[in-house]
């Protein structure tokens, strides 16, 4: 690994094509499933694998190499899930006629390339100086090593029996639909409120619980039941005609108690970057040549003359929307400035629960509400300010969904001894081969399928439910009609949870409650917290420690690989038919939760088992 540990020696002409190439495949891909299912399939583990059976074929390959293509390739699902979750409503505001390719790729571009410049500091700050997991870098690690011979026979037979099981979970769940992806159920209390309970029967979230141990996973279920057993019953208890049961729940989750989270976000983000002031700017001042050659990010000469670079046509771009030279500049600073907190805060969150379940829509929506309001109090309510904040929120969500799918990977090269370097020039190769193919992508789909309301034209248009709810928030900004009470609900939310982890804090507890854990459980779906909730337990019950490389490890890195590749693969009968329903069996009466129940009961058996009995410090002792 040392021998290959140079830039030359990871940065290869084949390494780049390969991952140029996947990038693009995925970002396609991904383009499609996140409008038609509001959902994109994380794309490091996949690409890894692809990576590992091409790479070796050729004989001379190592690890390291193999590394750069999972982290270009990953770009273009990253990259996918932040043009989709927000450009699709200039088109469904009528702003946009269609997806013009030069603002697309202008604006993706420069949101991606943001994200990349952005977490060079933060690689210091959260990857080196914090003890975050990182799940899926560590599962990505993980993989790369078994595919190398790093785990040893035993290791890579728990690496594939997971592996197994995820995917054969996946085709059951997705594919063959034999049984619910979700057990779920609202209990009434009194005449109107109800409980929601319910939990994805996911094994990739039950894997990464298990990596991130019950600290992480422990305050994300208790902002998910604050919001979920407190919040939602009290409105729909007010409400006058709120549906009953879990409809209502769904419906109060949908309408008010997300917005939340959004606040909770916020604050929970300015706090996390305050707290990391110190690791930042020591992080931004070991950029230079202090370090030895295989552990340097790119120079900071590049990266200011980058972000220049970035600033300017975006700066003209917003001059020319809004007619007026110092609103345009004004926004582009907003754009800068938005761009490095809310990709810290990504960066952060992957760290916690992986860039899967990072929920970059949130602090999109963060930013497109910071951002109308002040164009609203300057412009009044024009159409160009509503599709000016759109924008900023585009780039800004670009630049997130970048930085925590970039954090990951280079949680993993930290993991096998990559460059930095060579995997952020990697990075931003991915970023520009994806958004190169994305505006034509976007524009096929909308003319084959329509894109947000049906029609007679498009009757099955696809939903695009991220890109309808950025759009939901920028107009209601300037129309009127959005929960500010439950945004600065979540305000005061997270600076009460501030304050209860410094009092843990200062009685040296080892439980703390980490803001920006329970900010998520607030916005997340409470059957994402309980999954991941379940694994954080079975890791604890089983005296697994957070960043042990056992079977443990290698056994959830297996179950989240198989069911991303799973996922993959059931996109493409999905894309080609436009149907979820084209490889189910059809049998009546079905699906139910109990075939689901009983398998993540025997998954998190068998963790435990192999947490109980493995208490191997590396992965090479497995």
């Amino acid at each position: 690994m040392n021998a290959a540990g140079g830039m030359a020696g990871q940065l290869t002409l084949r390494a780049g094509l390969l991952g140029v190439i996947l990038a693009v495949l995925l970002s396609a891909a991904n383009a499609y499933l996140g409008l038609f299912a509001g959902l994109t399939v994380s794309a490091s583990i996949p690409a890894a694998v692809i990576s590992l059976g091409v790479l070796r074929a050729l004989g001379d390959a190592n690890v390291l190499e193999n590394n750069i293509v999972q982290t270009a390739a990953s770009a273009g699902e990253a990259i996918a899930a932040g043009v989709i979750f927000t450009l699709p409503a200039l088109v469904m505001m009528g702003y946009w006629p269609d997806f013009p390719y030069f603002q697309t790729v202008l604006i993706a571009g420069v949101g991606g390339l943001l994200g990349v410049i952005m977490t060079v500091p933060l690689r210091r700050a959260l990857v080196d100086d914090s003890p975050l997991a990182f799940p899926e870098g560590q599962a990505t690690a993980a993989v790369l090593k078994a595919g190398y011979g790093g785990a040893g026979a035993a290791g890579l037979g728990v690496l594939a029996a997971g592996g197994v099981a995820g995917a054969i979970a996946k085709l059951c769940d997705s594919g063959l639909k034999l049984w619910q992806g979700i057990a779920e159920t609202a209990l009434p209390a009194g005449a109107q409120p109800s409980f929601y309970m319910g939990s994805y029967l996911s094994p990739a979230l039950l894997a990464v619980g298990y990596i991130v141990g019950l600290n992480i996973a422990l305050p994300i279920l208790i902002g998910g039941l604050f919001a979920w057993w407190i919040a939602i019953p009290m409105v729909m208890l007010f409400s006058d005609g709120a549906a009953s049961g879990l409809a209502g729940a769904e419906a109060a989750w949908s309408d008010y108690i997300r917005y939340l989270g959004v606040g909770a976000m916020l604050v929970g983000g300015l706090a996390a970057l305050w707290q990391m002031r110190g690791s930042l700017f020591g992080g931004l001042a070991r950029t230079a040549e202090t370090v030895l050659p295989s552990q340097r990010d790119l120079p900071r000469s590049l990266l200011y003359v980058l972000l220049v670079a970035l600033a300017i046509p975006m700066a003209i771009l917003y001059v020319w929307l809004l007619d007026s030279v110092v609103g345009g500049v004004i926004v582009a600073v907003v754009m800068l400035a938005a761009a490095f907190v809310f990709s810290a805060v990504a960066a952060y969150m992957a760290g916690l629960v992986g860039s899967s379940n990072n929920p970059v829509s949130g602090v999109t929506i963060a930013t497109i509400l910071i951002t109308a309001v002040g164009l609203w109090l300057f412009f009044g309510s024009e159409q160009a300010g509503a599709a000016s904040a759109i924008i900023v929120g585009a780039v800004v969500c670009c630049a997130a969904a970048i930085g925590g799918d970039n954090m990951q990977d280079l949680k993993a090269g930290a993991l096998l001894g990559a460059s930095p370097a060579a995997q952020q020039i990697a990075q931003m190769l991915g970023v520009i081969a994806a958004v190169c193919v994305l505006s034509p992508v976007l524009s096929l789909l909308l003319h084959a399928y329509g894109i947000g309301v049906s029609d007679a034209a498009h009757p099955n248009a696809l939903a695009a439910p991220q890109a309808s709810l950025m759009m939901a928030v920028a107009q209601g900004v300037f129309e009127g009609g959005l929960p500010w009470a439950w945004v600065i609900g979540g305000g005061l939310l997270a600076l009460a949870t501030i304050a209860l982890d410094r009092w843990l804090a200062g009685r040296h507890s080892a439980f703390r409650m980490p803001v920006l854990a329970v900010a998520l459980g607030l916005y997340l779906p409470m059957a994402l917290s309980v999954a991941i909730a379940i694994g954080g337990l079975v890791s604890w019950a089983g005296g697994a420690r957070p960043g042990e490389h056992g079977r443990g490890l290698l056994a959830a890195a297996g179950l989240i690989t198989g069911e991303a590749l799973m996922g993959i693969l059931l996109a493409l009968p999905v894309a080609a038919t436009g149907s979820t329903n084209v490889l189910a069996l059809g049998f009546d009466g079905l699906p139910l939760a109990w075939p689901g129940m009983l398998l993540m009961a025997g998954l998190a058996a068998w963790l435990w088992w192999l947490a109980r009995g493995d208490r191997a410090p590396s992965v090479g002792q497995a």
